[in-house]
């Protein structure tokens, strides 16, 4: 063989990996493309963190650079402590009547959050504690804040925790760090949104940020977080723990001396699974894998490059955060911790990517997670799930459920869109949030038909990414993808005006 022929195909060669190389950049960057151009645009929390595992507290600082992304002038900035929800004599508790005694196994304990040291552009200013629950933080800005304008907000905060099974809080096994610092409440039709706490659903509202957050803590523990772990530097037997997450609603962490960890791939995503007695763990990660890869085909891709399944202290079945998700280690069967995992997992996409005010509009996330689980018993027959069987068991028990409570309170509200506070009690928001949206959706669907459901879904993912979806995106996802007129029909779901009996959703 001649050089020139030799040249000729090693030329060759190299072209077609550019292009791979070219290919799989273009790929990456356009699955990435959603987070980066929202990144752009959001607020920058840098926070540094203390753990003291002793004491079950943190202290920490923390800046964030705020942008006024309104068309108002602001004159102060407010943020919520949801720690505070966990003090002694919290107006809005954590939990209710009915889950305080499994949230609590050594008897009720309290924690709260305590902020000093505010300072605005590197000036200390004075602040306010408010909010209905001395749960939000209100820091002026004394030169104003113009539209497209930023200003660096700083201050010190220390934390204490409840040993409680909860979003935050520690048991014996493991530490969950979940809405543990001051976080920018959502500006909207001009105010800040600042509705507290509530035992009901999931309280929370909030833009997406980038985060790099610091943790140091004693060198023996484990920690699963959102975002990507960049550095991890071992003093004194103590490890200083770097993370960072691009366009992410929040951020949380949760340490334990006893994860086992397992890891596998779904795409572009690495899934993490930490678990400290699951017997099923390989199980538990195909599962996880499994979910990611389902949801990446019907919804749209994951745009984030970790996701971490974590096994811990956790009163409710799990709860969702970005790239992190709880699954409770007290679960009454496996099929239920499946069930679990898929659901969180959901979340990824409906609350994580597609955000929604969850108190007020809890329907949307919580009833798109419970029919994600049904689209993914579709597509992964294995698990012996059926469409069928689901909304037969979730129609009967609604039902059911109705007429109990109908029996108990006159004028018994069925709307599907009140304040979390607004319901009377755990099972009422449950009912109404998750097993009537479900119901809800699977009539949608009849009525629509499979392929034109699935495409509503879709777009529904696409054009509301990183954004907040409301009852009329809702509705204007499915109507564009049907051509169908919808909004009679929804309009009776979510304001209780449908009644409800074994053969609506048939």
């Amino acid at each position: 063989m001649s050089k020139k022929i030799r040249l000729t195909i090693w030329s060759a060669v190299a072209l077609i990996v550019i292009a791979l190389i070219c290919v799989f950049a273009f790929s990456s960057c356009k699955a990435n493309s959603v987070v980066l151009r929202a990144s752009k645009e959001a607020n920058n929390y840098t926070i540094n963190a203390i753990y003291n595992d002793d004491t079950k507290s943190l202290f920490a600082t923390q800046s964030v650079d705020y942008k006024n992304t309104s068309t108002d002038t602001l004159n102060s900035v407010s943020f919520h402590l949801y720690p505070n929800a966990f003090r002694d004599g919290a107006q809005f508790k954590p939990v209710g009547a009915l889950t305080s005694e499994d949230a609590y196994p050594n008897g009720e304990s309290f924690g709260g959050i305590t902020v000093k040291n505010v300072k605005v552009n590197n000036k200390e200013t004075t602040f306010e504690i408010g909010g209905k629950d001395k749960d939000i933080l209100v820091v002026p800005i004394a030169t104003q804040l113009f539209p497209n304008s930023r200003a660096t907000i700083s201050f010190e905060f220390d934390v204490n925790l409840p040993n409680i099974r909860h979003r935050f809080g520690y048991t014996d096994k493991a530490v969950n760090l979940g809405n543990f610092y001051p976080i920018a409440c959502v500006y909207e039709n001009g105010a800040f949104d600042t509705s507290p706490y509530s035992y009901n659903g999931d309280p929370f509202y909030s833009d997406v940020s980038n985060y790099k957050v610091t943790l140091t803590c004693a060198d023996d523990f484990v920690i699963a977080s959102t975002g990507e772990a960049k550095s991890s530097t071992a003093k004194d037997g103590k490890v200083e723990h770097v993370f960072t997450a691009l366009a992410v609603r929040d951020f949380a962490m949760v340490l334990s001396r006893e994860f086992n960890v397992l890891t596998g791939k779904a795409g572009k995503t690495t899934v993490s699974y930490y678990s400290y007695k699951d017997a099923n763990a390989e199980k538990s990660l195909e599962t996880s894998v499994k979910t990611v890869n389902t949801f990446n085909k019907l919804f749209g891709e994951y745009p984030y490059k970790t996701l971490a399944v974590v096994e811990t202290g956790f009163v409710h079945g799990g709860m969702e955060f970005p790239n992190i998700v709880y699954i409770s280690d007290d679960l009454a069967s496996y099929e239920e911790y499946t069930n679990v995992i898929v659901h969180e997992i959901a979340h990824q996409w409906w609350y994580g990517v597609v955000g929604d005010n969850q108190n007020v509009d809890g329907w949307i996330d919580e009833g798109l997670a419970e029919y994600s689980c049904i689209l993914f018993y579709e597509n992964n027959p294995d698990y012996a799930q059926s469409r069928d069987k689901i909304i037969s068991s979730d129609l009967k028990s609604y039902v059911l459920f109705v007429e109990v409570y109908g029996d108990l309170f006159e004028n018994f509200d069925t709307s599907m869109t009140r304040a979390l506070t607004d319901y009377k009690t755990e099972p009422e928001y449950t009912y109404m949030a998750y097993v009537k949206s479900v119901l809800m959706l699977d009539n949608i669907r009849n009525v629509v038909g499979d392929n034109k459901f699935m495409a509503a879904l879709k777009d529904f993912y696409r054009d509301n990414a990183m954004k907040f979806a409301t009852r009329d995106t809702f509705i204007l996802a499915f109507e564009n993808a049907s051509k169908m007129p919808l909004r009679a029909l929804v309009d009776s779901w979510l304001d209780g005006k449908i009644i409800i009996t074994s053969d609506t959703v048939s």
